[in-house]
C-alpha cells in the first residue's frame, strides 16, 4: 500500500485563519488536528487539537493545575472565548516545525516510521513532480492503523 492510495481529503487551514473557526472544524469533524498550509498549498505545520485545548486553559491554571477545581461550570463554558480574535498561527506550538510529509510512493511502513518519529497524528502526502507542490491528501494515525491492522 502506497501513501497516495492511503491519502484522504482532509481539511486544511492557513496561519491567518481564525482559531475559533479551526476549533469548530475540529470539533464538528472529530479531527485529531489540522494541517496548516501556506497560500500555495505547501504544508507548513500541524495544529493538534490538544494545542487548541491548551489555548483555552487560563495561564494560571497551566502553572498550577489544582486551580482548575475552583473554576465553576459557568466560567468553564466561556473558555472558548479565549480563541476569539486569535489566529491559527498564534495557537501553533512555540516550536512548531514543518509537518511530516510523505512522498506518493512511500510505503505504509515508511509513513508509519515518519509519523512515529515526528510524533504526529497526521502525515501530509505531497507530490512534488513538476516543481510545484500538490497536496494529495492526509493520512491520519487512525487511518494508518486501520490499514496496517486490516480492519474493515
Amino acid at each position: 500500500m502506497r501513501a497516495r492510495e492511503m491519502a484522504q481529503d482532509y481539511p486544511t487551514v492557513r496561519t491567518d485563519d481564525e482559531a475559533l473557526g479551526a476549533a469548530r472544524l475540529m470539533a464538528e469533524q472529530k479531527l485529531p488536528g489540522l494541517l496548516v498550509t501556506e497560500d500555495d498549498g505547501e504544508p507548513a505545520a500541524i495544529l493538534p487539537a490538544s494545542q487548541l485545548v491548551r489555548a483555552l486553559v487560563p495561564g494560571y491554571v497551566l502553572e498550577d493545575p489544582t486551580l482548575a477545581a475552583v473554576i465553576d461550570e459557568a466560567h468553564a463554558d466561556r473558555l472558548c472565548q479565549a480563541l476569539a480574535g486569535r489566529t491559527v498561527g498564534e495557537c501553533l506550538p512555540p516550536k512548531a516545525g514543518p509537518p511530516p510529509v510523505a512522498a506518493p510512493d512511500d510505503t505504509a511502513v515508511e509513513v508509519a516510521a515518519l509519523m512515529a518519529s515526528a510524533r504526529s497524528p497526521l502525515v501530509a502526502v505531497v507530490d512534488r513532480d513538476g516543481g510545484v507542490p500538490r497536496l494529495l491528501g492526509v493520512i491520519t494515525a487512525s487511518h494508518l492503523l486501520n490499514r496496517l491492522l486490516g480492519v474493515k
